[in-house]
């Protein structure tokens, strides 16, 4: 059979095949399971815009495979097991150089020639390793049920009672018994989409959002919704219409210093958000990983709510330590047993070693210090990382008031997946926008990380990308009566200000 260019996402392949491959992708992200039937031929075929007989052709293989099977009369039906779920089945199809979880597993692996501006977490160097070392010593010289018993059920008392104290003084109201301790951030969201949504649920995410996210919500098999970001909080017109549009279970968010863009919730946005989450019945789930890095204390959800409607989700993975993992929720206390008996279900319990260590350092005074000092450091490398960005020619979207990261704009023309290919040939991992839209609009976008961008390498990496793909592009056409050497005019301060 002739190569043709296939239907629209399977160019280069024959017709056949690409019908073929549509059925099988539709199988490993579970849009079809065992036992469910296939589109009709004459369905598919118009779906697909091929003939009747492409798509007999291409049900015939699939059943000469075993992955369908035919009942006479009836269509085609899918065969055998479930298949082992495809995230990538479930996502738009990205170059793998810029799949967002390509790039957790390449900052999660690099060796240590490998510079990291685009990762979300602190140096090792600007972590407490001495009180790290200090609080592993107190536990060691303790009774044996911290180093090898199992933990409560809500986890570690004399952590949650301290963590209450805490969120206290954020305006959260949560007793202890509220709180329950999970191995991480990602095990709280992961547990709160099993006690909340059925397959097929409606979920709001920011535009952009952190990328883990979206897999985390595809793999709960939840309808993905993106709610544009402005620099103090979401588009409110775009959050009211994807509630009434959608119905949504949850809203998923960061309220303080939101990633990937540094933004930050006013409080107007922030009233606004919880009228509107009433209004049309909805949850909202606020995670606060990296509220510890914000200098003054911005609105949180939680406590303007009450957590009536608010799930509050924390760590100190960021902040503490990524070995000594360590996450909670809190959330309202008719809620707290069925959700402890989901985690006692799916992990049996938490880290109890983990919990410990975390409430000594702590308790002791000596993390509150920590990020004293690293706030203040955050601060001098931020103003450092945009004046070097400024200079390279990319436009900050929004000016951080504190944490990690600075969502900057290349200049017009340059595409960030591509400048993030040539980086990653000398060694640098960056973050492309677009792994973190949803609705694949941040193309001119770079996530940095300004805690790791202190070797000059970075920028000269960068710039050598940037060239790189400026001379590879191709030349922009010129407008009618454009005067030779003239230029369109470049996207202004303001535009950089809108959605990205």
């Amino acid at each position: 059979m002739t190569q043709d260019p296939g239907p629209a996402g399977f160019e280069g392949t024959t017709r056949v095949a690409a019908v073929a491959a549509a059925i099988q992708a539709r199988i490993a992200g579970r849009a079809l399971v065992p036992g469910a039937r296939l589109p009709s031929i004459r369905a598919f075929a118009e779906t697909m815009r091929v003939s009747k007989s492409t798509v007999v052709e291409a049900y015939d293989r699939l059943a000469a495979e075993g992955a369908i099977v035919s009942r006479p009369g009836a269509g085609f039906y899918v065969a055998g097991p479930t298949r082992p779920l495809s995230l990538a089945a479930l996502r738009p199809a990205l170059d793998r150089a810029v799949d967002p979880l390509w790039v957790t597993r390449q900052t999660l692996e690099a060796g240590s020639r490998v510079l990291m501006p685009g990762c979300g977490w602190l140096p090792a160097s600007w972590m407490p390793e001495p009180g790290l070392r200090r609080g592993l010593r107190g536990l060691a010289r303790e009774g044996a049920d911290d180093l090898s018993a199992y933990d409560a059920p809500l986890g570690h008392a004399p952590l949650r009672a301290l963590l209450a104290r805490r969120l206290s003084e954020r305006g959260i109201p949560a007793a202890p018994g509220q709180i329950l301790l999970t191995d991480s951030a990602t095990a709280a969201l992961d547990l709160v989409c099993r006690f909340l949504l059925e397959p097929g649920d409606a979920v709001l995410v920011d535009d952009p959002c952190y990328f883990n996210f979206h897999a985390l919500l595809r793999a709960h098999r939840a309808r993905v919704v993106g709610v544009p970001v402005t620099p103090t909080g979401p588009d409110l017109a775009a959050l009211a219409a994807a509630l009434r549009a959608h119905k949504p279970r949850f809203y998923l968010t960061n309220a303080g210093l939101q990633n990937p863009t540094g933004a930050t919730l006013s409080p107007a946005a922030a009233h606004r958000v919880l009228r509107l989450a009433e209004a049309h019945d909805a949850l909202i789930v606020e995670d606060d990983i990296f509220g510890d890095l914000e200098p003054a204390l911005s609105p949180r959800l939680a406590g303007l709510d009450g957590l009536d409607r608010v799930i509050y989700i924390g760590s100190f993975s960021k902040t503490l330590s990524a070995a000594c993992r360590s996450g909670h929720v809190a959330l309202r206390a008719e809620w707290v047993e069925r959700l402890v008996d989901l985690k006692l279900a799916v992990s049996f319990g938490s880290g109890r070693l983990a919990a410990g260590l975390v409430h000594r350092i702590l308790a002791d005074g000596s993390y509150r210090r920590h990020v004293e000092a690293v706030r203040t450091r955050l601060a001098e490398a931020r103003g450092a990382t945009g004046r070097r960005l400024a200079a390279a020619g990319l436009a900050l979207w929004a000016e951080p008031r504190g944490g990690l990261f600075l969502w900057a704009a290349l200049p017009d023309g340059l595409d960030a997946a591509a400048v993030a290919r040539r980086a990653l040939a000398e060694d640098v991992v960056l973050a492309p926008g677009n792994v973190f839209s949803l609705s694949q609009s941040a193309g001119r976008y770079l996530r940095f990380n300004a805690a790791q961008c202190a070797d000059p390498r970075v920028f000269a990496v960068l710039e050598r990308a940037m060239a790189e793909c400026a001379r590879a592009a191709p030349a922009p056409a010129r407008e009618p009566g454009a005067e030779a050497g003239g230029g369109r005019p470049g996207r202004s301060g303001a535009a950089l200000k809108s959605l990205p």
